[in-house]
């Protein structure tokens, strides 16, 4: 019988300091090429920082430097 598997370990990605919009290249780290915000567990981020990044998206995405998810039809 074989061990049971263990999870692996997750790659935690850190931010340095706060999230600015205006930070497009940053932001499409974050971004599918659907334009969809990556899920946390993707990611690898923190909730706060996860949080943070998706109202940096948002708010780029109202200032028309992120383009908005397509509907993919």
């Amino acid at each position: 019988m074989k061990p049971p598997l263990r999870p692996r370990p997750r790659k935690k990605q850190r931010l340095d300091g706060p999230v600015d919009w205006k930070d497009a290249t940053l932001l499409r780290t974050f971004v599918s090429d659907r334009g969809k915000i990556r899920a946390r567990r993707v990611t690898g981020l923190d909730p706060k920082a996860h949080r943070q990044v998706a109202r940096a998206i948002k708010n780029a995405r109202e200032m028309a430097l992120l383009p908005y998810p397509s509907r993919g039809r």
